[in-house]
């Protein structure tokens, strides 16, 4: 005898899944292939998302996205733990409508991002290991540090020309300032009013901690580059000119493999080297470099550009004929784009650099 069942199976169905991650909530939609099942607010916790799909699509397989930002990847590591075909979209690859633009919401951006997925527009971007990550982490938190200890140092600089105070012939030069001699000046300074010299020592204590922390975690990075996780790609990267350890632990944190871009057109496209264009008919405009990369390593890379342009006799060859018919600054970038090439062979071959010798 044949009873009825009521148990409901999504076996061999695929549920998508969208999502707009804020700090205190998160809109979700939900699509099955054939139509939209709904969009509705809910507390900010993966285990939340994985509890509705599990009640409402049991045995179903799900296919989650949401859009890179300051959340980083807890929310994918977490779905993927849980069984969800999870990825992580740059928002500026999700195909949007112009009225998307112009009238954006969290539940039009949650439906766009479902609609993406199920219709398989969307290309995930490489998710980091959590050691990466971490390591990446120590990397940038020195960068802010150096931010933030230039602003001290402005801020001090201000406040002598603010009140006239001129500095000692000892000191006119830029590479005698923050020296030891000079903050030893600026402590024994003379200011009329107490309250002024409070200033003064407030800002200098604040530099001097600054200075500090920079100094320790530049050791906690020398440290970490000697690592057999980092030793042997930092000593190759080393071996092309312009590039310290500094320079090349934040190359290796950022992209973390090499074996990720399948050409140097993907490597540039990634950092941002490469030119934005407008093609019309016969005309085509080639601009500026495009706004979008990864800001970090092409700071970097460019800042390294420079000091390779003097210490490799190729590229400084290069770098001149450049300038012979554009400005230094456009210059730089194509200068920029060849030692991305250079860091490319070198982590692709497992080869040093050799400085190309001009007779």
């Amino acid at each position: 005898m044949q009873t009825q069942s009521n148990k409901i199976d999504f076996k061999g169905q695929n549920i998508y899944v969208g999502f707009d991650v804020h700090l205190k909530s998160w809109t979700v939609t939900i699509m099955t292939e054939k139509l939209t099942h709904r969009t509705f607010t809910q507390p900010p916790k993966p285990e939340a998302l994985y509890q509705y799909l599990r009640k409402t699509f049991p045995g179903g397989a799900y296919h989650s996205a949401y859009e890179a930002g300051f959340c980083g990847y807890w929310i994918h590591n977490k779905l993927v733990k849980f069984g969800v075909n999870s990825i992580v979209v740059n928002p500026a690859d999700i195909p949007t409508t112009g009225k998307e633009k112009v009238m954006k919401t969290d539940l039009r951006d949650s439906v766009k991002i479902a609609r993406s997925l199920r219709n398989g527009d969307l290309k995930p971007i490489h998710v980091p290991s959590l050691t990466t990550l971490e390591d990446r982490g120590l990397v940038r938190t020195r960068a802010t540090l150096v931010k933030d200890l230039s602003r001290y140092k402005h801020r001090i600089k201000s406040f002598l020309h603010f009140r006239g105070i001129e500095l000692p012939e000892a000191f006119s030069q830029s590479k005698t300032y923050w020296s030891n001699r000079f903050t030893k000046w600026l402590e024994d300074l003379e200011i009329t009013e107490p309250s002024g010299k409070a200033s003064l020592n407030a800002l200098l204590e604040q530099s001097k901690h600054l200075r500090a922390a920079v100094l320790l975690v530049t050791r906690q990075i020398r440290d970490l580059s000697k690592t057999d996780r980092y030793k042997m790609q930092q000593v190759l990267l080393c071996s092309i000119p312009g590039i310290g350890i500094l320079t090349a632990m934040t190359i290796l944190t950022e992209i973390e493999t090499i074996n990720r871009f399948a050409n140097l057109d993907q490597l540039c496209g990634f950092i941002g080297l490469v030119p934005s264009t407008n093609s019309t008919g016969d005309h085509e405009i080639v601009g500026e470099i495009t706004p979008r990369g990864h800001s970090i390593l092409r700071t970097a890379i460019i800042e390294s550009a420079w000091m390779a342009a003097r210490l490799d006799p190729a590229l400084n060859k290069c770098y001149h004929d450049y300038c012979r018919r554009m400005e230094p600054n456009k210059a730089i970038i194509r200068i920029a784009r060849k030692l991305t090439s250079r860091i490319m062979f070198v982590l692709k071959n497992n080869q040093p650099y050799v400085c190309s010798v001009i007779k």
